[in-house]
């Protein structure tokens, strides 16, 4: 039992006991540590600020602490599960009765257990409560995001470029049309050919991938066409290739621009023929699949230049489907960003980490030339990085911050604000300096630099005791 919690009870959750009796408090403080930061609420104002935290995962109920007893401690208690649905809720009594256990379930309390308590048999209880309760909050959260149009397969978004992508893949799902995705490095072209392989009739088929650019010329044609024994030097036994495995499927060309002249002449007459022969074989395979091509090239400017043949690019480019970047993907960051935490986070067995207001908008106003590719190495490199809950500004790589107006602004303003005149003050003393350094203390030479007149030098150098004029 205990090699099964150590993971979840390495982390320490946020909980908060809710009883009258502050004296049986530093007890349970010390029993329930280091799994649980735990917090006493006696008072109402208490109570309503243990709600108010985001981070509180569990309440511990004294339900004979409250009011006369624990009718109103079952009151209270309906009350919280009401307001909060996601905490996990333990009522506690000191009271025998059979009714109490069954009226604080139907209440809201997910446990109960009669005192004098086990302190053991509470924290591996809690630690279970809570994983639990955390997984059926991410189920709920996921078919919420799907029915409010948030995602679509694996695809996240709900802004206006995401949706035509959606509606695209819907419309062409159940056809055997060859489709060519087109978009930036990183715009997820991978993740659009699987949601149209998921989303239609071939769902249950082969789905066969192969990044064109990431083989040599050398090994790339046997890979996709296969070769019979002796075929070459290291041919042993015979080999199909990527398009046969996709008999019957979706093959998904990535990069299909890197193909040399040869290459592309051969996936037409597969395309035009519905045929596959290996290399060294003498006859050609009848073959049934669907072709998903991707690129981030401009391809009608590859045809006109010759490195695409026009005839291959008619016949891919039947439907088209555009993969927006992400800057043109108005509302999708903040989107992305609570999906890549919660996988991160959970992958690295870490507490769901937050994304402070402010470094969002930092976040917003970078231009993300990697797409969300680049969006989701920066997410999985601060959810390791960050040692506490709440990754700030100053968490950002530095060239998010420099580049956004937004942090410029936090830096050159902070929240308690500045004194104008000392800033002010401070920038007209290093021009000064400045400019004298320049012209090696010549102040004539120095308020020409400046652009002043020489009585305004005189002054200012009085005024800052930057030295008699030379």
């Amino acid at each position: 039992m205990s090699a099964e919690l150590v993971s979840p009870l390495s982390r320490q959750y946020a909980i908060s006991i809710i009883t009258a009796d502050g004296s049986s408090f530093p007890e349970m403080h010390r029993a329930l540590e280091p799994t649980f930061a735990s917090t006493l609420a006696q008072s109402d104002k208490n109570i309503e600020k243990a709600l108010e935290n985001l981070e509180l995962r569990a309440i511990l109920l004294d339900l004979d602490s409250i009011g006369n007893g624990a009718t109103d401690g079952l009151k209270l208690l309906q009350d919280i599960r009401h307001i909060r649905e996601d905490l996990v809720l333990v009522a506690l009594t000191r009271s025998n009765s059979r009714a109490i256990p069954l009226k604080a379930s139907q209440a809201g309390a997910d446990e109960f257990f009669l005192a004098p308590l086990n302190f053991q048999e509470l924290r591996i209880v809690l630690v279970r409560a809570i994983e639990k309760r955390a997984l059926q909050t991410e189920g709920r959260r996921l078919i919420d995001q799907v029915q409010d149009k948030t995602a679509f397969c694996d695809l996240i978004g709900s802004s206006d470029a995401m949706q035509r992508v959606y509606q695209a893949v819907l419309a062409v799902a159940d056809s055997s049309t060859s489709i060519v995705l087109r978009g930036e490095s990183g715009t997820g072209k991978e993740l659009v050919a699987r949601a149209v392989v998921q989303s239609g009739r071939r769902r249950d088929q082969p789905y066969v991938c192969l990044n064109c650019s990431a083989l040599p010329e050398t090994l790339i044609e046997s890979e996709l066409f296969g070769y019979e024994k002796g075929a070459f030097t290291g041919a042993e036994t015979a080999k199909p290739g990527l398009i046969e495995a996709a008999n019957g499927g979706t093959l998904f060309l990535d990069e299909i621009t890197t193909l040399n002249q040869g290459l592309q002449s051969k996936l037409l007459r597969v395309l035009q023929e519905h045929v596959v022969q290996r290399i060294g074989g003498r006859t050609a395979k009848k073959i049934d699949f669907r072709l998903i091509a991707a690129t981030n090239d401009d391809l009608e400017q590859m045809v006109k230049q010759g490195r695409f043949r026009e005839d291959l690019y008619y016949r891919i480019n039947v439907v088209p489907i555009f993969i927006p970047p992400l800057r043109e993907r108005d509302g999708d960051l903040p989107l992305l960003v609570d999906h890549f935490l919660r996988m991160y986070c959970s992958a690295n067995n870490k507490p769901l980490k937050q994304l402070e207001a402010d470094a969002l908008i930092v976040m917003e106003d970078y231009p993300w030339s990697g797409n969300v590719r680049e969006l989701e190495n920066v997410i999985q490199r601060l959810v390791l990085m960050t040692e506490g809950p709440i990754i700030t500004m100053h968490n950002l790589p530095h060239q998010l911050v420099y580049s956004s107006t937004a942090s410029q602004e936090a830096i050159l303003i902070p929240e308690d604000g500045v004194d104008f005149d000392a800033e002010i003050e401070k920038i007209e003393i290093a021009y000064l300096k400045a400019a004298l350094r320049r012209t090696s203390g010549k102040k004539s030479a120095a308020a020409q630099l400046l652009h002043i007149d020489r009585q305004r030098m005189k002054y200012l150098c009085r005024k800052h005791n930057l030295g008699p004029l030379g």
